[in-house]
């Protein structure tokens, strides 16, 4: 195509309008469905992408069209084009989806909206959402990261690990001052998108993992593939024959006969047989050992997921509480707490179905963005402040177009710095009020972008000049009024709650665990381990020389004994 925009945007070659007309004909002869356009140096002038939107709009009328320049108006042209071809491959399915779905729940005669949850936390209107479906291709995870931010909040703790683990997966994140780290990278499939979203971390394990000795290494290994919903683990009886990480909880007793309120019945002697493979293989001395065996790599290679969020990033994790989630992650909870030293654990009411929660007390979010690339001897602080207010206004847009008055709005900014000669940016936080035109501001993000050079590397190039790349804005409206759950005061004794008795296989050998029902709890109850806390959607185990506490909004937090 016959045009070119400069690295600084200005017009190098006009755009052959007759040219662009001829290849969207051709295109359209092709049965196109969707047509992304990525022009070189669109980030930095917008005019020819815009033009074509509006030459597609007259040679293909009701093809929807994804702009470079709208959906990631930054440089670096490789992974501006990947994630635009991104959002218009999935854009068809994803807008049909976005209107039957709010045919289906719109409700006549109300004024109710459907908002979707973004990857980055916070909401957009389904049409942006089908106009814009890379915003939400990591929703899910983020959902659940949300959802741990409100009940953290709730049981008095800001800073927090989260742990997440499903059927087939676990996702953890890490949350400073209740705000989740954000990344700007996602890795769908074997593409990395350029969308800003929570910095989620995923590793293959999860209560389907398939255990699995390797004949070229006879060493015990767990994951990532996965029995899935079908057959799934043995213990349903479904058709699965193969040890997976649930096989082994049934095996050592940490799993109640029935699940789900007894919709799914446990069987024990087809978990015992498939583990029984694994002590096979591995010369293990018994069915208990190797499942045990199981679970401990498990529990490693999930403590490797929150060391890439936490150690790897210059945290350490025994700063942190941890919350755990999703049908399995409060079984293995209690262990992880061990290995990270992040206590309390806090275990929320309903942690099967957290990531709802995540979308209902999240409010409506707008980003805007754009690559200013400027050395800081190029910069002054009123240039720069008129640039991130200028990003504001154009966040503060979402927010208007869904009536939320700007006393509303709670704005943020952001900023990609380097030293010149990197080829890659760190994100600082701005604090707009050190903007005072006298330099403040500058001085604050190269201390700002020093201190996290410093903790990432461990090590300054005091020599460099600090590099802009790119700014950013982000506008928050308010968080929906959900009420804070409180649960009725009991004494210390749990046992109005104790529903049976088990045995359990723990450091090897059986012990007497008690069972409790979690809705029979009461707010100050202590659960001392072993025991095992049933409820409808997930389990929680609680280990010898350990205790739960029922806080008042509903959530259990286990610490060890000597912190009692």
């Amino acid at each position: 195509m016959s045009e070119r925009i400069g690295s600084k945007g200005e017009v190098v070659t006009p755009l052959d309008e007759e040219d662009v007309r001829a290849k969207l004909r051709y295109l359209k002869s092709q049965g196109i469905q969707a047509l992304s356009v990525s022009l070189i140096n669109s980030y930095a002038n917008m005019a020819h992408e815009k033009r074509i939107a509006e030459i597609a709009a007259e040679e293909l009328p009701g093809i929807p069209v994804s702009l470079s320049s709208e959906v990631l108006p930054e440089i670096r042209e490789y992974e501006r084009a990947i994630t635009t071809v991104a959002n218009a491959y999935v854009q068809p399915q994803v807008s049909l989806y976005m209107d039957n779905l709010e045919s289906k729940v719109k409700v006549p005669g109300s004024s109710s909206k459907l908002y979707i949850l973004k990857s980055d936390g916070g909401l957009i209107s389904a049409r942006s959402a089908a106009e814009n479906p890379v915003w939400v291709m990591m929703s899910g995870p983020a959902g659940g990261v949300v959802g741990a931010v409100w009940f953290a909040e709730q049981a008095g703790h800001k800073d927090f690990l989260t742990f997440d683990m499903g059927g087939t997966s676990t996702d953890v994140a890490l949350v400073q001052g209740l705000q989740p780290r954000v990344g700007r990278e996602t890795t769908v499939g074997d593409l990395t998108i350029r969308a800003t979203s929570v910095d989620v971390r995923t590793v293959g394990a999860g209560g389907g993992s398939i255990a699995h000795v390797p004949a070229l290494t006879q060493a015990l290994r767990v994951g990532p593939q996965s029995a899935g919903a079908s057959p799934g683990p043995a213990a349903y009886g479904a058709g699965g024959t193969e040890p997976t990480v649930t096989d082994a909880n049934v095996v050592l007793g940490y799993l109640p006969s029935e699940l789900a309120g007894g919709e799914i019945s446990l069987d024990r002697e087809k978990a015992r047989e498939a583990v029984a493979a694994i002590m096979t293989a591995t010369g293990l001395p018994s069915v208990e050992a190797a499942a045990s065996g199981i679970i401990d790599i498990v529990n490693e290679n999930m403590f490797g997921a929150l060391r890439l969020v936490s150690v790897q990033q210059g945290f350490d994790p025994r700063d942190f509480a941890l919350v755990a989630f999703g049908g399995a992650g409060p079984l293995h909870a209690n262990a992880l707490g061990k290995l990270t030293g992040a206590w309390p654990v806090i275990v929320p009411p309903s942690p099967g179905v957290l990531c709802a929660y995540g979308d209902a007390t999240t409010g409506v979010r707008g980003e805007a963005a754009r690559t200013l690339v400027r050395r800081f001897g190029q910069l002054t602080d009123d240039v720069l402040k008129a640039e991130l207010l200028e990003r504001a206004e154009a966040a503060r847009s979402t927010l208007r177009d869904e009536g939320i008055p700007d006393d509303q709005h709670r704005i943020e900014f952001q900023v990609d710095l380097r030293y010149h000669g990197q080829g890659f940016e760190i994100p600082v936080n701005v604090e707009i009020e050190a903007f005072d035109g006298n330099g403040a501001g500058l001085d604050s993000l190269r201390k700002g972008f020093d201190a996290e050079h410093e903790r990432l590397f461990s090590f300054l190039l005091e020599k460099s000049e600090h590099e802009l790349v790119s700014i950013r804005a982000t506008a928050s409206g308010p968080r929906p009024n959900v009420t804070s759950s409180h649960i009725p005061a009991g004494r210390k004794d749990p046992s109005g709650a104790e529903s049976s008795t088990t045995e359990i296989f723990v450091d090897g050998s059986w012990v007497s665990a008690k069972v409790y029902d979690r809705a029979r709890l009461l707010a100050g109850n202590e659960i001392v381990g072993p025991a095992i806390i049933t409820e409808m959607d997930s389990t929680t185990l609680v280990l010898p020389e350990h205790f739960a506490s029922v806080h008042q909004s509903g959530s259990l937090l286990i610490r060890p004994i000597d912190q009692k």
